[in-house]
């Protein structure tokens, strides 16, 4: 299987356009397309500060590559990787290592922060999650201590590493459920609310396998190892969906994004940006305490502290 540009072996076969590529024109291929992405969401100046969200999986470290290799050559931008520890024994620490190795490579500033701050961890978390699934939790936690941070820093945008297949799956989860108001708020985020750095989504049109096969030919760290409560999570319903979709109709997932695209101008309109106000922890919240508090109280609660 020969590269259809430059005739050398090809590393993929794209189905939805029909072409093989090579690892360099596979490498060109996906970068032009987050260039594109990028400056569709936002709007860099001399002086501002850039976070990434990286917890060392290939997507994150793929979008912490990409965008030191777009911005950091600029010297006005300032790059910072944030990673958030959950307390997972034996999963989170080797990634993390990944992570300020790459970063002391790079000279990327570094910042961590642990679910300790919260006196808990994940491994507590788990076994008294009750009726909810452990990533719920987790993810609430995760993106209370990500903004805490960029706030803190300084920072204009957050990027995160979701890809082609996290945007379809969550825009099928959202519809399915028929929580159009969380539909709405998916990102990127245009509307700046107090209080919230708002997002940005490089890698939102590169399908997974893309990510992980940029990751491979460039040489890009990453830790593969799987989340031991991985598994309870809703998502996985509708990756399976997504997933069969795209077998039998190459092309899916982007159409799926396609389609809540020419949805979103609607959906802005019909649900304007809440009135927030602050959590007494200092988090912006739609009522007196955050989300994060909230559960905080009652974890605790279950664990007797």
């Amino acid at each position: 299987m020969k590269c259809d540009l430059c005739g050398k072996e090809a590393v993929t076969f794209i189905r939805y356009n029909g072409s093989h590529l090579c690892g360099e024109h596979l490498s060109r291929y996906v970068e032009r397309r987050v260039k594109k992405e990028i400056r569709k969401q936002i709007d860099v100046h001399s002086g501002d500060t850039l976070a990434v969200a990286v917890s060392g999986g290939k997507d994150s470290m793929v979008t912490l590559h990409l965008i030191d290799s777009i911005f950091g050559k600029r010297g006005d931008v300032r790059i910072c990787a944030i990673s958030i520890d959950e307390g997972i024994r034996g999963y989170r620490p080797p990634s993390l290592d990944i992570v300020s190795e790459f970063c002391k490579e790079r000279d990327i500033e570094w910042h961590l922060r642990s679910f300790s701050e919260l006196d808990l961890t994940m491994d507590d978390v788990a076994p008294v999650s009750g009726e909810n699934s452990p990533c719920t939790y987790c993810g609430v936690f995760r993106r209370k201590l990500m903004n805490s941070e960029a706030m803190k820093i300084g920072a204009k945008y957050l990027a995160t590493g979701h890809n082609a297949d996290d945007m379809a799956q969550s825009i099928m989860m959202n519809f399915t459920r028929g929580d159009i108001e969380r539909l709405a708020r998916l990102g990127p985020h245009t509307k700046v609310q107090p209080g919230l750095v708002p997002r940005f989504l490089p890698l939102r049109m590169i399908p997974e396998k893309e990510s992980l096969l940029y990751a491979i030919v460039n040489n890009i760290p990453f830790w593969d190892g799987e989340c031991p409560y991985w598994k309870e999570a809703l998502r996985n319903q509708y990756r399976d969906i997504v997933d069969e979709l795209e077998t039998r109709s190459p092309g899916s997932k982007f159409s799926i994004i396609s389609s809540y695209d020419q949805l979103r101008p609607m959906l802005y309109g019909q649900y304007r940006p809440a009135e927030l106000h602050f959590c007494e922890c200092g988090e912006p919240t739609l009522g007196k305490k955050c989300k994060a508090c909230e559960l905080e109280k009652m974890l605790k609660g279950r664990l007797g502290r």
